[in-house]
């Protein structure tokens, strides 16, 4: 079994899998997902918690209906996501959109019950306006504020602060309330998100912010402090202390109750520290080149950009390991190891899967075992914006296939291989 974040695939599972269903494959695994949920919802809280799942970051039907079997609700970005959630059988009323494009026709999803959160001054007039045309029970909407205060682990992952377009900037607080009192609707919920972070202190100072602004809402009962929960996928990465941190976010709530006497529902929408150690690529390796004595050995795998596009986009790191193809004869004791650059298969400079921490644009290696054309290369921690946020369908290549490992230990196909045909099915001649 590999030193993985997410342990659940050995050298023979691997091999089952690759042999049954082909590569590359995604897979996901039951038992970390409710192990992630089960932590999540610990979290300390000063007057109760809710939980949704920020569903881009894995939106296969089958992780929205376990998810959302465990107890928490769905965290949409845009209008196909709230579809695709509905579709799934998740109720309406069970679903959140907050995004940077809505949709134009509003009536119907906010008397479908999903809820909304405008994310600027110009959403919030539309929204406020197609609230004040159904029955008042559905005229509660929500808003989303930049508290003026990001975090993560590059400039890419930072969704707040002033260099960052997502959410109401907090000094405009006195135009929210100006545009709901012209429209007679009632912000019930204040919604925030600093990006990606594992620093207690950032999340304390975030929640003092956002709280600050909601103080200043006289209808809102309920605070969202979004989700980047920071997960650490590889050796040295900090995780978020949800323990520490949610006591730290506690007491801020505590101290906005003693002085403005309002108890305020927390609320996270995490998508990544649900799904990112529950999920694995299996790739096959295609290839392996070398660039004279003076420059790098390189694995070319089966996958790359068109599966897995995070660290070409924010070189971000992910744990990966060699599995030989065969009989443990073939081991690292056998084989001896090495330092290789992985590299996927688009044809593209910048289909990397091992740059340097932080910077997609330079290269970095990991000492593996020596592989053989036709071993695997495992790459893990990748069950959150992968396969939902990938470069699909790049240099024609179809999607992969995703299987879901129950608690049983039976695999389950839940999203088939494209064909070529899928590939080109809606092109018009």
């Amino acid at each position: 079994m590999h030193d993985f974040t997410n342990p659940f695939l050995t050298d023979e599972k691997t091999r089952e899998l690759a042999s049954t269903y082909g590569t590359p494959l995604y897979v996901w695994d039951e038992a970390t997902i409710r192990r992630q949920v089960t932590k999540l919802r610990a979290t300390p809280s000063a007057f109760g918690l809710d939980l949704r799942f920020a569903m881009k970051a894995c939106p296969n039907r089958a992780i929205i209906n376990l998810i959302t079997s465990l107890g928490v609700g769905i965290d949409a970005s845009s209008a196909y996501e709230v579809a695709r959630a509905q579709k799934a059988g998740v109720p309406s009323e069970n679903i959140s959109l907050t995004a940077q494009e809505l949709p134009n026709d509003l009536i119907p999803l906010l008397d479908a019950g999903v809820w909304i959160n405008a994310t600027s001054l110009s959403q919030l007039e539309r929204l406020a306006a197609a609230a004040s045309k159904i029955a008042p029970r559905r005229r509660n909407v929500g808003v989303r504020v930049n508290p003026g205060l990001g975090s993560g682990h590059c400039s890419r992952t930072n969704v707040g602060g002033p260099s960052s377009s997502f959410g109401i900037w907090w000094e405009y607080v006195e135009k929210v309330l100006q545009i709901a009192s012209t429209h007679d609707v009632k912000i019930t919920t204040l919604h925030s998100h600093i990006g990606s972070g594992a620093d207690p202190s950032i999340w304390e100072k975030c929640a003092r912010l956002t709280l600050e602004c909601a103080a200043k809402m006289p209808d809102v009962t309920k605070v969202s402090l979004g989700g980047g929960m920071k997960v650490a996928r590889i050796a040295g990465e900090i995780e978020v202390d949800l323990a520490a941190t949610g006591e730290r976010i506690a007491n801020e709530f505590r101290r906005i109750e003693v002085e403005t006497g309002r108890k305020f529902t927390l609320e996270l929408e995490p998508g990544a520290f649900l799904m990112a150690t529950a999920g694995s690529i299996i790739s096959s390796i295609i290839d392996v080149v070398d660039t004279g004595k003076d420059g790098y050995r390189f694995i070319k795998l089966d996958t790359g950009m068109t599966e897995i596009v995070r660290p070409s986009l924010y070189g971000a790191q992910h744990p990966i390991a060699v599995v030989t193809s065969n009989s443990s004869t073939n081991s690292s004791a056998v084989r001896g190891k090495d330092k290789f650059v992985a590299v996927g298969h688009c044809c593209e400079s910048g289909d990397i899967l091992t740059p340097a921490p932080g910077d997609p644009d330079a290269l970095s290696t990991r000492e593996l075992t020596t592989p053989e054309i036709g071993d695997f290369l495992v790459i893990g921690s990748t069950g959150a914006y992968t396969s939902g946020m990938s470069t699909v369908n790049y240099n024609s290549f179809p999607q992969a296939a995703e299987v879901l490992l129950k608690n049983d230990g039976i695999s389950r196909l839940v999203r088939r291989r494209q064909t070529l045909e899928q590939v080109l099915e809606n092109e018009a001649v």
